[in-house]
């Protein structure tokens, strides 16, 4: 089965072709980083409106370096939600459109599905059941995955994503955006142990997270070194360095936490802060520690792109599921009330094939 999957959740407009033979054929992605990074964040009309212009063109694209048409397809993925609802509407009303002329099956994914199934695109994929910690700009979860469909909630954010709170820290040192790789990057320059700041909620039963009071502890470190007039480059490097410690800190005591209590060995991490290289280092060196395995997507499958929407279109598509009535999209959709498949997870193929 040769699926085209179409990703337009926000501001990246992500193209694919997956054959559940051949595995990954070819992948487009489009960013619109620079017309958003005057405003410093997402405008979701001017998201819209840059859908409309680049998804059709990226289909063309990628079909062609693949050596496709649109008749070799035999079913259209694309994203339905979480994601701001225009930007949503351009790839569903694109890929719905495509797959009636072509009298082939179409299907919504949710987004962030697409990412928990990203490492499904490496050589070495992990087998059910396992911990999922998908880690972005707008979700921090831990989930227990039985199956594909099958997904339990460990633990959330109870207030700003980690990826959110990157954000936010880098935007209040004036960092360019976006902030979190910027951070990130800064961070690389810092001063071990100038600065140490709190894991929020490691003191605690549970496996839920919170952001909030390590953005406003950062606000204030921030703002007490402007009154001392000492905010200078190498002090932002220092704050990046004891703020991204301090996230991968709390993401993986919660990781660990989440393995013992459930006795998974197997963690995957997915999302744009699955792509963070101290939090790779650290998990790896958590798993290992207690004889387990992590696993994590290439870092240009971290962020949101048309590869993770056309193998979880591909998968769910083969176990006999597409679309029926009316268009469904939804900015805010848990992913509890996914369906399971109602039949045999197709065999992945090995990226090489």
């Amino acid at each position: 089965m040769l699926v085209l999957g179409i990703e337009t959740s926000c501001d990246e407009t992500g193209i694919a072709l997956y054959c559940n033979e051949r595995g990954l054929l070819g992948h487009k992605l489009y960013s619109q980083i620079k017309m958003h990074a005057q405003y410093g964040g997402v405008v979701p009309e001017l998201a819209s409106r840059d859908h409309i212009r680049k998804t059709l063109p990226l289909i063309q694209e990628t079909l062609k370096e693949c050596d496709c048409s649109l008749q070799d397809l035999d079913g259209i993925a694309y994203t339905s939600g979480p994601g701001l609802m225009g930007a949503l509407m351009v790839g569903a009303c694109l890929g719905r459109s495509m797959a009636s002329a072509l009298v082939i099956p179409s299907i919504g994914i949710h987004h962030m599905e697409g990412h928990l199934l990203a490492p499904m695109l490496e050589e070495t994929q992990p087998e059910f059941p396992f911990i999922a910690l998908l880690v972005s700009g707008g979700h921090t979860q831990l989930i227990k995955v039985e199956a594909i469909g099958r997904y339990e909630l460990l633990g959330e954010s109870l207030d700003d994503a980690a990826g959110e709170a990157f954000d936010k820290a880098a935007k209040m040192m004036g960092l360019p955006y976006p902030g979190g790789p910027s951070l990130a990057k800064l961070a690389t320059q810092g001063t071990p142990d100038r600065y140490r700041f709190p894991r929020p909620m490691v003191d605690r039963p549970g496996l839920d997270f919170s952001f909030s009071g390590l953005k406003t502890y950062t606000r204030n470190t921030i703002e007490a070194a402007q009154s001392k007039g000492a905010l200078d480059q190498q002090t932002k490097a220092d704050i990046s360095l004891a703020f991204e410690q301090a996230v991968v800190s709390t993401l993986t005591i919660k990781c660990k936490r989440a393995l013992e209590q459930t006795g998974c060995k197997r963690l995957i991490i997915a999302g744009g802060v699955s792509a963070n290289r101290s939090l790779r280092q650290a998990l790896e060196h958590m798993t290992q520690k207690i004889r387990g395995q992590v696993f994590y997507a290439k870092p240009e499958f971290c962020t949101d792109n048309g590869a993770m929407i056309a193998l979880a279109g591909a998968i769910r598509l083969s176990a006999g599921q597409t679309d029926e009535g009316t268009l469904k999209l939804r900015p805010r959709w848990p992913m509890s009330e996914l369906p399971p498949l109602t039949a045999d997870t197709p065999s992945l193929p090995h990226p090489s094939q």
